[in-house]
């Protein structure tokens, strides 16, 4: 059975791009376009792990992050967040999660699959 990966991310055109990322390998892409699709999506589908955009619609992704870190049943869900702003921004959630992985977006194409594959491959 393949691992699922939760894309949360507002912009579609990230959508697609993680897709063609993701085209060969085994991982199977789930969708969410806002952090309440999100959530749901956590609940009925358990993903193995998380890209998760920093810009969200009602709040932001490191707020997300915080929520799930705080629910035992989706705390150990590896989390990965792709984001245009300096990761200096977020250093403090590594305290919470020292395995968090955060991404710059312009360089997406190059360490995707890597961090991935370290996390649950």
């Amino acid at each position: 059975m393949s691992k699922k990966i939760l894309i949360v991310e507002y912009d579609v055109s990230f959508h697609t791009l993680y897709e063609l990322i993701l085209d060969d390998t085994d991982y199977r892409i789930i969708h969410a376009y806002d952090e309440n699709d999100a959530l749901a999506k956590v609940e009925e589908e358990n993903p193995d792990l998380i890209i998760l955009d920093i810009l969200l619609d009602m709040i932001t992704g490191d707020t997300f992050f915080l929520f799930l870190k705080n629910i035992p049943k989706y705390a150990d869900i590896p989390v990965i967040i792709a984001s245009n702003y300096p990761r200096q921004k977020y250093k403090s959630l590594k305290e919470i999660d020292p395995t968090l992985v955060i991404l710059d977006k312009t360089a997406i194409n190059e360490t995707l699959i890597t961090e991935i594959n370290a996390k649950i491959g």
